[in-house]
């Protein structure tokens, strides 16, 4: 738990920090809010047992630091009357004027998040909250910034302390926080809250590899600032020749960038082997000297080929401008040097927030409604589709942190996420140009359409002017942007409707088949899908199938729905396996054994060894003979696809995780690697290391040169066996693990 002072609400420390930020109105006016949001949050404590006016005052506190407007701040120490008191929106626009109150406003219908009338049975409420939620940011951000703004600074100080929420909303919160907060923080530029969201997450979802990152770190720490110290020294002496007011400052890289490369990218790394974990920055007045600075850092050190990056004349979509090299030190050492002016550094710190500060004038303003077409794009995006998993997936996937920069033949500068295809950048041209694709060139070779593009090169569309040509259907799982995806199946939707519907008469047959849903006769068929048709809002049974034939449906996330009815309405017996994993929060019983099952108390249980489930595995009980309730995972071989099929399902049973489990789980991994000496040695060593107890060991050698080692070890759960399948993959010669069951 975190020291917090439950009788400071910390207004005192706040307002004494921004008598240099403010001018005496403003901070009148801040001090008028603050007394305001006091009394209409009086009697309300945080989960900490702080007084509730705490948090808004923390959320004001973290804009203030990024310099927005005293009316932002304004709004961040109000932003939770509307919801959480009896204060409306009227009192507020009354007191403080309707701009604060339009601010206000706009955060508390981000909080509410209502959703559209819908049958609760054919939809995913948690999917649709979370879908909706993302929209109502986006379109918050394309009609006032400071809203998003403040919802990220909300989200922050949650994260700050969210020692005090449950287990569970820890993990949800922290999974929604990297996957969407800290991606649109990054998209706005502002660096300071996107690492901080980054690394507080990790923390929650993976304590093990965060703790051992911050470990590294700090036995290092001696050394590291020593090297730091004398790596400026020598550049401030050199640059401060040609610039005289120059500032030479140097960092660490984020815990959650080191994790990023150690665990998340393809290839994994070793903490060694991160070539920027060190980084330089150098702060001068005029784009030119940025140059001129690059030439003397590249005589005092060796470049490293490749590792140059030029984000000046092609700044980054959120505005972010500098120059990036990579040198290597006389010790034999790699560091990054950044080089950049101090509006470019404010940029690079505080995003579009510094955009307050230097929108006047021409060229300042078309630079901050540029950066907020990407805003504009994505919500024009979503409305060809009404699945929200759909949506979440394509946000997530537009937010992505990573960008690839290519050129056309032109020399013009696209953008693109990371892992796109020549597909995607046709698509990003226009629409046509994607839709009349035949071929394309990259640096003036014909490559395959399914070609990722790479930074730096030149890509060249190949067209036809046939009549009639159009996207292929399997671009769909080729292409990474929702942009070329939906507009794919916009082509389909307007140019093939007799042929969608043929194919999406074809893909709903075929999954009728795979979910064992058999209709007596064509009326009774006709009846049943009509039905369907109505609740996904389509006025006839074409328009159905068209709409699954151009991929407006995600037919695979509506079958379990669709199942379901058929159940209810054809079958007397409705239990299937998708029904008996979820359980009501309100109907959770006694754990047994870090299980509880449902319906069931003070009943032995016991783990199955053909899956030797964890927690954080989904599982499912079976009423044994004798032996009480045997646990598997729900995608285990011996559980069966649909319990229909079985001649007892009422012997399969709703079991879940208890939340507060606090031993240890046996489990068994099969590691397959090269045979050599020592290698058993590392391994274990290797586990030892991590405090894993190992409980037994089986080896077996080929002839091919590779032996496998069999072991039984000890773990807590489903996040502690990837830590330690991760950390077992770097072992020199290890070719992979994976876990087994006995």
């Amino acid at each position: 738990m975190q020291n917090i002072d439950i009788n400071d609400d910390g207004y005192s420390s706040f307002k004494e920090s921004i008598k240099s930020v403010y001018n005496e109105k403003e901070r009148a006016l801040i001090e008028k809010a603050y007394k305001f949001a006091a009394k209409a949050h009086k009697g309300q404590l945080r989960l900490s047992g702080q007084p509730f006016v705490s948090h808004p005052i923390a959320v004001a506190q973290i804009l203030a630091k990024i310099n927005l407007d005293c009316v932002t701040v304004v709004a961040a120490l109000l932003h939770d009357t509307v919801e959480d008191t009896s204060v409306s929106k009227e009192e507020v626009k009354r007191i403080f004027g309707e701009g604060i109150a339009a601010l206000v406003d706009g955060v508390t219908k981000l909080g509410q998040v209502p959703i559209q009338p819908k049958d609760t049975d054919w939809e995913t409420e948690k999917e649709e909250e979370q879908a909706e939620n993302i929209r109502k940011m986006l379109l918050a951000m394309s009609e006032d910034m400071r809203v998003i703004l403040i919802k990220l600074a909300d989200r922050l100080h949650n994260m700050r302390t969210i020692s005090f929420m449950p287990e569970q909303k820890r993990r949800d919160k922290a999974l929604e926080t990297i996957q969407i907060y800290a991606p649109i923080a990054h998209r706005l530029g502002i660096r300071a809250i996107k690492e901080e969201l980054e690394d507080l997450a990790i923390h929650e979802l993976d304590a093990y590899g965060y703790e051992e990152i911050k470990k590294a770190l700090e036995q290092q720490s001696e050394s590291r600032n020593e090297f730091l110290e004398n790596i400026k020294k020598q550049i401030s002496q050199r640059i401060k020749t040609v610039v005289p007011d120059a500032i030479v400052d140097g960092r660490i890289k984020s815990v959650h960038g080191i994790y990023r490369k150690m665990f998340m990218q393809e290839k994994h790394k070793d903490f060694d082997e991160i070539y920027d974990i060190y980084a330089v920055r150098i702060i001068v007045d005029t784009e030119m000297n940025c140059y001129n600075c690059l030439g003397y850092i590249h005589d005092m050190y060796h470049p490293i080929h490749g590792r140059f990056k030029d984000y000046i004349s092609t700044p980054k979509p959120n505005m972010y401008q500098s120059l990036h090299t990579t040198v290597i030190g006389n010790d034999g050492i790699p560091f990054e040097v950044q080089i950049r002016t101090q509006e470019m550094h404010d940029t690079a710190e505080f995003g579009i927030a510094a955009h307050w500060k230097y929108k006047t004038g021409k060229k300042g303003k078309a630079k901050f409604t540029e950066s907020l077409a990407w805003v504009s794009k994505i919500i024009e995006l979503q409305n060809e589709s009404d699945d929200s998993k759909e949506i979440l997936r394509t946000i997530k996937s537009d937010l992505t942190q990573e960008e690839v920069y290519v050129f056309t033949p032109r020399g013009e500068v696209k953008s693109l996420p990371g892992g796109s295809t020549v597909i995607d950048f046709a698509y990003s041209i226009h629409s046509e140009v994607g839709n009349k694709m035949v071929g394309a060139k990259v640096d003036g070779r014909i490559v395959p359409i399914d070609y990722k593009i790479k930074n730096g090169e030149i890509i060249e569309v190949l067209t036809t002017s046939q009549q009639g040509k159009g996207p292929s259907r399997d671009w769909l799982k080729i292409v990474r942007t929702s942009e070329a995806r939906n507009k794919i199946r916009a082509w389909y939707k307007k140019e093939r409707r007799d042929e969608n519907i043929v194919q999406g008469k074809i893909e709903l047959e075929r999954e009728f088949r795979r979910n064992r849903i058999r209709l007596s006769d064509d009326d009774q068929a006709q009846e049943f899908i009509f039905d369907i048709a109505k609740r996904l809002h389509f006025n006839s049974i074409e328009d159905f199938y068209a709409a699954i034939g151009y991929g407006g449906i995600a037919l695979s996330r509506q079958m379990p729905r669709i199942r379901d009815e058929y159940l209810k309405k054809i079958k007397s017996k409705t239990l299937t396996v998708d029904q008996v994993v979820t359980v009501p929060e309100k109907k959770r019983r006694k754990s047994n054994d870090g299980v509880i099952v449902e319906g069931m108390d003070s009943i032995l249980v016991k783990f199955s060894k053909c899956c030797n489930p964890l927690p954080g595995d989904e599982i499912i009980g079976y009423i044994t003979r004798g032996h009480g309730v045997s646990i598997h995972k729900t995608d285990c071989n011996n559980v069966p696809k649909s319990i229909l099929t079985v001649d007892e399902p009422e012997r399969w049973v709703k079991a879940y995780w208890d939340r507060n489990i606090k031993f240890d789980f046996q489990s068994t991994i099969l590691i397959t690697c090269l045979n050599r000496v020592g290698m058993l040695a590392d391994v274990t060593g290797q586990l030892a290391g991590m405090s894993v107890m190992i409980h037994d060991v089986n080896t077996r050698h080929t002839k091919d040169g590779r032996s496998s080692f069999t072991m039984t070890i000890s773990v807590n759960g489903l996040e502690h066996m990837k830590s330690v399948i991760a950390k077992l993959e770097k072992v020199n010669g290890v070719l992979s693990v994976e876990r087994t069951g006995t």
